[in-house]
């Protein structure tokens, strides 16, 4: 698949106008501008009330039987046709509002959906849901141990992509900052962990920043990703813990790789918390001191940080792995690089510039020896 000289090949089909203030779809935004900056793509965004009567009449309809009502989304007409359309599917129930463009899904010769969160346990409930993708020709999850359950379901194929990063937003190179933040602690938590490290605050005075209030919204989704990777960059410390580490009442026994695994060593911190056990997991973090392995739920993260600072020499050696892994394998362009490798379509020549800037980035980290990414 050749790329088009009359125009862009590619239609992202965005829900960042519909949904655009849930924070896990940050990324999501983060991917899509990416794939515009490498591949010159169309983003349509269209507006919709998701709580309007029509859409959440559609999404009752489709839990209970197999007649899928078109949900109620701006239509934007189609002015042209398009090698790939690609969308970004943050749940199941967002199926519906890209089933209803179908209009721009025609016009394009092949067709790629990436689903971010869908478990095994959610495909029963789901299943009208689904439907939806078998007008797909290609399927990625970011949930490695649902591939197979998907494609034997829907008889579509179905591939496994590790979600990604913008290393170049989040790595605190060119300009190092200063690591103010001993610990730096996002969304989900145990509370058992995180009660250990408020004595470490006072008993320490470590500077631990953590959520202190209950929201998913954000007021400006690109705001709040800088926000994020200024405050990461500035981290010595990142918990991390696999997707709902909590919920085993969402997820059944999967244990599935999340974003924060990405986003801290992308910021070069030394990640603490539970190692997933997945597969992908060994693959995609295969170097040494990658997490700091701590169980969910355990008390014992006082003697690993206090054991760690008594160790500059590995800590630093951690920060310049995390740094150039992240940008040598795990940027969102290595990740659009497998989507075209998965339909057969060539390279855009701004991939491989925007490759050779990371690989030039890695080894400034990694030969870099007068820079200190444990700044304090």
């Amino acid at each position: 698949m050749s790329i088009q000289s009359n125009g862009p090949r590619t239609l992202v089909f965005s829900l960042r106008n519909i949904f655009g203030r849930d924070l896990f779809r940050c990324p999501h935004f983060e991917f899509e501008d990416t794939i515009r900056e490498l591949d010159g793509a169309d983003i349509i965004a269209p507006h919709a009330k998701p709580e309007s009567l029509r859409n959440l009449l559609a999404n009752k309809i489709a839990f209970h039987g197999p007649m899928l009502l078109k949900a109620n989304i701006e239509q934007v007409p189609v002015k042209r046709s398009y090698d790939l359309f690609f969308a970004i599917c943050g749940q199941p129930i967002d199926l519906l509002m890209i089933d209803a463009a179908s209009k721009l899904r025609d016009a394009c010769a092949t067709k790629i959906c990436l689903i971010d969160e869908l478990w095994i346990k959610q495909m029963t409930p789901h299943r009208y849901f689904l439907e939806v993708l078998k007008a797909f020709d290609l399927v990625v999850l970011y949930y490695s141990q649902s591939v197979r359950a998907l494609s034997e379901r829907l008889g579509v194929r179905c591939e496994f992509l590790p979600p990604g990063i913008d290393s170049m937003l989040f790595c605190p190179l060119p300009n190092l900052p200063r690591r103010a933040v001993d610990v730096y602690s996002v969304g989900r938590r145990s509370q058992k962990t995180h009660e250990a490290l408020l004595q470490m605050v006072e008993r320490q005075a470590i500077l631990y920043l953590y959520d202190s209030i209950s929201g998913t919204m954000a007021i400006n989704a690109k705001q709040h990703r800088l926000l994020f990777a200024n405050v990461a960059k500035r981290s010595r410390y990142f918990i991390v813990n696999p997707g709902l580490i909590d919920r085993p009442d969402r997820r059944g026994n999967q244990i599935e790789i999340g974003n924060r695994y990405f986003e801290g060593a992308a910021a070069g911190a030394v990640m603490i918390g539970e190692r997933p056990a997945n597969e992908q997991f060994e693959r995609l973090f295969d170097w040494p001191d990658a997490v700091m392995q701590l169980s969910y739920d355990s008390t014992a993260i006082a003697d690993i940080i206090n054991d760690l600072d008594r160790q500059a020499d590995r800590q630093e050696t951690i920060r310049r792995n995390n740094i150039a892994q992240a940008v040598t394998h795990h940027d969102w362009a290595y990740r659009w690089e497998s989507i075209l490798d998965m339909v057969g379509a060539e390279h855009p020549t701004s991939l491989g510039e925007k490759k050779e800037r990371l690989h030039a980035l890695a080894e400034q980290v990694a030969f870099g020896s007068h820079i200190d990414l444990s700044v304090r």
